[in-house]
């Protein structure tokens, strides 16, 4: 009877599918335990018993034990082996490992240029073995690895180990461990070669962390492609180091497989990777690299190449939300993140709720660092009419801008604004022109939910009459907020407000600049921004000073699940002296979904009896 192909592959399957499964060999262990043990069980679990005849499975396991000890400094044990089952399906071993041996001699060395190098002496300070101590070969071969990473990182391209021993004799219980690296020279930075940027090659070589002749990092590659990438001015960036300029003529191994090193093949590269043209190659690369050997290149230079593709000219965003603060919010942007080859950007936003209704603007100019120095010119409009203020602002602010190593942000900027304003009996149109100067730091770890955070703010700002300002004053604002972790499962969120005015011209002090609490950000349990004095009427008028705090316990309840307990408590008001804080107190959940942080809170006023809970709802990161 013939078969047909089909018929045939089902009956494949068929085998296939009653083949019987491999089964791991069941290993207990009598007179060892701890890491020891541990590696003797996960040596043998790899054994199929059903592979082997009962005299090689009993070689085969007393090996495995035997190899699996040594590692732990024991290389004379006494191994008993007793098999169960039928067939065999288990073993019993019984272990007297003897005594471990231990290290007597070490003896660790860095010659040519990394002798002079601090980073292999840290190295070499704690290199996790110690003579007196037991032979352990995961720290060696930790140490060696240690030492061949750091050399390829640091630009010892010619590295290598001329003096690497081990030497273990048992019967004396005793190691002896020889291990030197020899550097040979440290390689430099060579020619940087930059393509396909449309911004001014000066502008990006003001961002390189390192020049031409400094030595070779592989860190500060990558710091270099970080900063090219923060400018947002290009959607792919390919920085990569090329230790021989003569290999890009090299035609391909017949395998496929490229003989270059692997700093010369991987590069730390964006979405796009430079392509080359294989005509231009002409020389077999294995005859390349041996011609190479015969005729080394005495300079030691790296030469870097840069690849960049400018990002679109456009970008649009649209983003639909909801808090109970301000109800269903809309925002709208358009970014353009260069307009000019010397790297100026613009930013519009639209910002659209039923209490407020925002046009806002930014335009960047990037100075002589562009990451860290710029000039920014602020525009803005906005209407409000929330509680007892109804408000009409048009601003520009025109600022300088620093960013410091250690984070800090300092901001000099001087500020335009005119509106026109009902604040409870109040009604005015003013025009004010104030300087003011600002510090500011965020800092986090996993920005979407951070486990580890905090953020300050310090604003200054002063007005005066002098110089044609409707009003003079003072102001200034603090705000600090902390997010710490206690193990895995808890989290604490601590925040503090303050601000205070200093003016005999309040009543020409726009809504603006006048302080209001209460909110999901502020006070929970109360209406945003229905805390400050009131007048005659029991209408808000804003307060002269402000202060709130926050202080919030979650606790993990399962995955991205987590449970909130909070107390919140401040208020506005017109005098230091005796300040009438209000308080809520509540419970919320919180759950990291893939769009950000999703609050919900309950939260009861304490201060309001007729109110008895109020929720709040809101999406977004928290610093």
């Amino acid at each position: 009877m013939r078969w047909s192909p089909g018929w045939r592959l089902c009956i494949l399957s068929l085998g296939l599918t009653a083949a019987p499964i491999a089964q791991a060999l069941d290993v207990e262990i009598d007179g060892l335990d701890g890491p020891a043990a541990d590696n003797v069980v996960l040596y043998l679990d790899a054994i199929e018993p059903s592979q082997y005849r009962e005299e090689r499975l009993m070689a085969k396991v007393r090996n495995q034990t035997l190899e699996a000890m040594r590692v732990y400094g024991y290389y004379e044990p006494s191994v008993e082996i007793r098999f169960t089952g039928d067939p065999i399906d288990g073993a019993e071993l019984s272990i007297t490992p003897g005594e471990r041996v231990k290290i007597t001699v070490l003896e660790l060395a860095v010659t040519g240029d990394a002798e002079q190098d601090e980073a292999f002496d840290s190295v070499l300070a704690n290199p996790g073995l110690a003579v007196g101590e037991p032979l352990l070969h995961a720290p060696y071969d930790s140490l060696r690895s240690k030492l061949s990473s750091l050399s390829l990182q640091r630009g010892y391209f010619d590295a290598d180990f001329p003096d690497r021993r081990m030497e273990v004799r048992p019967w004396e219980q005793s190691a002896r461990i020889y291990l030197t690296l020899d550097s040979g020279p440290r390689y430099r930075f060579g020619d940087i070669v930059i393509k396909g940027s449309q911004i001014d090659e000066d502008r990006m070589r003001r961002m390189l962390p390192f020049a031409s002749g400094d030595p070779y990092l592989a860190g500060q590659l990558a710091q270099y492609n970080q900063r090219l990438s923060q400018s947002n001015w290009f959607s792919s960036i390919s920085v990569r180091p090329r230790l021989d300029t003569a290999s890009d003529l090299a035609l391909e191994p017949p395998s496929g497989r490229s003989l270059s090193p692997w700093w010369q093949e991987a590069g730390l590269e964006g979405a796009v990777a430079a392509t080359e043209s294989a005509e231009a190659r002409r020389i077999n690369q294995p005859a390349l690299i041996a011609a190479g050997r015969l005729n080394p290149d005495q300079r030691h230079e790296v030469p870097v190449d840069v690849t960049v593709v400018p990002a679109d000219r456009h970008r649009f965003e649209v983003g639909v939300g909801y808090a109970t603060d301000v109800g269903p919010r809309t925002r709208l942007s358009w970014t353009q993140p260069w307009l000019n080859s010397a790297g100026h950007s613009l930013t519009n936003e639209l910002f659209l709720s039923a209490p407020e209704q925002e046009f806002s603007g930014e335009y960047l100019i990037p100075l002589e660092n562009p990451l860290r120095d710029s000039y920014r010119i602020d525009y803005g409009f906005q209407q409000v009419d929330n509680e007892d203020t109804q408000s009409l602002e048009i601003s520009t602010e025109v600022s300088r801008r620093w960013k410091f190593d250690d984070g800090w942000t300092q901001d000099v900027f001087v500020r335009t604004t005119y509106e026109d304003f009902t604040q409870a009996s109040e009604d005015d149109q003013v025009l004010l022109y104030y300087p003011g100067i600002s510090w500011s730091r965020t800092r986090s770890r996993n920005p979407i939910f951070p486990t580890w955070g905090d953020r300050q703010r310090l604003s200054l700002s002063y007005s005066d009459t002098t110089w044609g300002s409707d009003a003079t004053f003072l102001r200034a604002t603090l705000d600090t907020q902390w997010i710490r972790m206690l193990g895995d499962d808890n989290r604490f969120v601590g925040r503090v407000g303050m601000g205070v005015i200093e003016s005999n011209d309040f009543d020409k002090i726009p809504p603006s600049l006048r302080f209001f609490a209460g909110g999901d950000s502020s006070v929970r349990g109360y209406g945003y921004e229905s805390l400050s004095p009131e007048n005659a009427d029991g209408e808000l008028t804003g307060g002269q000073q402000l202060f709130t705090a926050s202080l919030e316990a979650q606790r993990r309840v399962t995955g991205d699940w987590w449970g909130a307990a909070f107390v919140d408590t401040g208020n506005a008001f017109s005098a230091w002296g005796a300040p009438e804080l209000k308080t809520g107190a509540g419970l919320g959940v919180r759950w990291i979904s893939p769009v950000g942080p999703i609050r919900f809170d309950v939260a009861h006023p304490l201060d309001d009896p007729d109110n008895a809970y109020r929720i709040h709802f809101s999406i977004g990161p928290e610093l």
